[in-house]
């Protein structure tokens, strides 16, 4: 992607829609870098990520403090994010 990702102003976005602390929005996002990288590319070269998957590993790392909703509550604020600055999509 050549458009970068102002951080700062997704996580103000994220907050605004799950009124979670940004702190905690911070941290989701790092592990959820974390997960995405060691997530393996298909042929094409895309990650498919299991959303699921990815709420369990959230909830799994020892300094996160959050409920299941929250967790989900924030990773789906980000798609819409990315979405709506057509940095990413579904898969259908």
């Amino acid at each position: 992607m050549s458009e970068k990702i102002n951080e700062q102003e997704m996580i103000r976005f994220i907050a605004g829609r799950t009124k979670a602390d940004p702190k905690a929005i911070s941290l989701i996002l790092k592990h959820e870098q974390a997960f995405i990288s060691s997530a393996k590319a298909n042929a094409k070269g895309e990650v498919d990520i299991d959303s699921d998957d990815l709420v369990d590993y959230v909830l799994s790392r020892r300094d996160i403090k959050l409920d299941e909703l929250t967790v989900e509550s924030v990773l789906e604020a980000e798609m819409d994010y990315l979405m709506d600055k057509g940095l990413a999509g579904y898969l259908d």
